[in-house]
């Protein structure tokens, strides 16, 4: 009788624990569910093919030319700031030396100019793709609200006309909009958390029919305004977003955390990348990675620029078993 009472107890225990344990919350999933890319961590690095002594430091920036080419924008004081590979990671060129106070932004416009914004000493300049010194924005070393400075800009979007857009940033909190031929046209914003209000517009990005997003990262939303600053809408769902990219199909891609403190305490470590369904918000899918810059290839591989000093390259490529019992991991089929 005792053995039957102590069994019984023990089946009501062990039942109470499954319970409770099922009640527990798991693995949260992957808003959209799971984008499928494997990575390669240190894309530019691994094989190293750059001059002897050269590393990254934080890399700020990245993006591609029509060619295929990688142009990294980075803080280290080992290499240029501006290092360029090709699709392979191979070392092709590099510049910039001495030139920066703090590398931000990269953008690369349809004619293959690089475009950066130095948040350092409060400029933005476009060079031609081997490294000339084309034209610069801002005084140097002087920042200012007025239509001839900036304060800390973070990043450049393109309209379809060649006119530019300039978020202006860290100091100040606003967008610049400029003629192709490098005129100011007008700006908006102030600080706040209200409609067309920023604090620290992060990124900025254009959709095919010029309509404008702005990664207002401090207030954990993307603001969205037609080509002359106009409110149009916001979504505060993404969290603290780092960084827009908008492909030439209207896919939007973004780096992003889940709010501005946690973005700040993990130092970027805790990102997502996610794809936003651009007419909804709705998020499409997401992925874990660390970062602070997002570029999209034509080939659909995702280029992050990460503070801890990597070129992530994510691709397809999904594995569909683990290693093996030998290393620990056992497919789960």
């Amino acid at each position: 009788m005792k053995n039957a009472i102590l069994l019984l107890a023990m089946t009501m225990a062990m039942a109470m624990a499954m319970a409770n344990g099922a009640a527990q919350q798991g693995w949260f999933p992957h808003e959209g569910g799971l984008l499928k890319y494997r990575v390669q961590i240190r894309f530019g690095e691994e094989p190293d093919s750059m001059p002897d002594g050269w590393k990254f430091g934080r890399v700020s920036a990245v993006a591609t030319d029509s060619a295929g080419r990688v142009f990294v924008f980075h803080r280290g004081p080992r290499a240029d700031p501006i290092v360029v590979f090709d699709a392979k990671g191979k070392f092709l060129r590099s510049w910039g030396r001495g030139m920066f106070g703090n590398p931000h932004g990269l953008r690369i416009d349809k004619n293959d100019n690089v475009w950066v914004t130095d948040n350092g000493d409060h400029q933005v300049m476009e060079f031609s793709n081997e490294g000339r010194l084309l034209r610069e924005w801002g005084i140097k070393g002087k920042p200012g609200t007025d239509p001839q400075t900036f304060n800390r800009p973070t990043d450049i979007a393109f309209a379809a006309n060649g006119d530019f857009y300039v978020s202006d940033g860290y100091g100040n909190s606003r967008v610049v909009k400029f003629s192709r031929d490098g005129k100011y046209l007008l700006d908006w914003g102030k600080p706040g958390s209200g409609p067309g209000e920023f604090n620290t517009p992060h990124s900025i990005a254009l959709d095919s029919k010029g309509r404008v997003y702005v990664s207002d990262r401090e207030n954990n939303r993307i603001q969205i305004f037609d080509p002359n600053g106009k409110f149009l809408g916001q979504w505060t769902h993404l969290g603290a977003t780092q960084n827009i990219f908008i492909t030439p199909k209207d896919e939007m891609w973004i780096i992003t955390h889940r709010n501005n403190i946690e973005n700040i305490t993990y130092d970027t470590l805790a990102g997502r990348i996610m794809r936003i369904d651009l007419a909804t918000g709705k998020i499409l899918g997401a992925m874990e990675s660390p970062g602070h810059w997002i570029h999209v290839t034509a080939a659909n591989e995702i280029l992050i620029g990460s503070l801890t000093g990597n070129v992530f390259r994510w691709y397809p490529g999904w594995l569909e078993k683990g290693l093996g019992a030998t290393e620990g991991l056992r497919p789960a089929n």
